[in-house]
């Protein structure tokens, strides 16, 4: 397995999907779960092609259903990575919607998940670091260190005066 750095476009993972009856609930929005199920598994792909190992699902981190999504829109979710870390990735979801009958786009979702690269066995093993190219990628790259440290915090896993970035914010 290459170490070698990847940029976020080179592991990016596009997953499209039609909203069937099957998929919605009685007021013919798409379950929230269905959603949930498809944002994992393009984050999947993302984080596996960056490592190029099996990946688990560590957390998901932040979910934001902004709108519904209605019976029959094409439903298409962009998950980049946005920060690796010694052997997690944090993957950023886009979820985008199109009307079926005007073909008309916009942003209407995202989610941020959490995945860990493992051996045969189970146990993490390192990741390639990620080089952010674009102002957005850099932005989320950056915000990824400070998420993760809260997460931590929340965890017990580290001390609120060892979060360096999160201290950065409020402390000058």
């Amino acid at each position: 397995m290459s170490l070698k750095p990847k940029t976020p476009q080179e592991s990016m993972a596009v997953l499209t999907e039609i909203v069937l009856p099957n998929d919605t609930n009685t007021l013919g929005n798409l379950m929230g779960g269905r959603l949930l199920h498809w944002m994992d598994i393009a984050s999947a792909i993302a984080a596996h092609r960056h490592c190029g190992r099996v990946v688990v699902t560590a957390s998901v981190n932040n979910v934001s259903f902004n709108q519904p999504i209605k019976l029959g829109e094409i439903v298409t979710m962009h998950a980049k990575i946005s920060r690796a870390f010694t052997s997690s990735m944090e993957v950023f979801i886009d979820v985008w919607i199109e009307n079926n009958q005007t073909g008309e786009k916009k942003k209407c979702n995202e989610a941020i998940y959490t995945f860990v690269a493992v051996d045969q066995v189970g146990n993490p093993i390192n990741v390639p670091p990620l080089v952010p190219e674009t102002d957005e990628e850099q932005k989320r790259f950056t915000g990824a260190l400070r998420r993760r440290q809260l997460s931590l915090i929340l965890a017990g896993k580290m001390r609120p005066d060892d979060a360096t970035e999160l201290k950065a914010l409020f402390f000058k």
